[in-house]
């Protein structure tokens, strides 16, 4: 059985979930519960510079209100 995250040409997504934490997910897979599409259907490539361009902080954002007295 082949892991649809190694078929390097397949189309992605780029999913978020409430705490602003990113994941690469395969286009043809269910999306999890608590996470919605943030960028995509594109190549894994694309969706990895998505990330890489947009998740700065890979604090989640409960740690971040936290420590910001929020």
């Amino acid at each position: 059985m082949v892991n649809a995250l190694d078929v390097s040409d397949a189309n992605f997504v780029v999913l978020v979930n409430d705490e602003g934490q990113h994941s690469l997910w395969p286009a043809v897979c269910e999306i999890p519960a608590g996470w919605h599409i943030t960028y995509g259907q594109a190549t894994r490539e694309a969706c990895l510079v998505y990330i890489e361009e947009n998740w700065k902080d890979m604090r989640p954002n409960s740690l971040v209100r936290a420590t910001q007295g929020l």
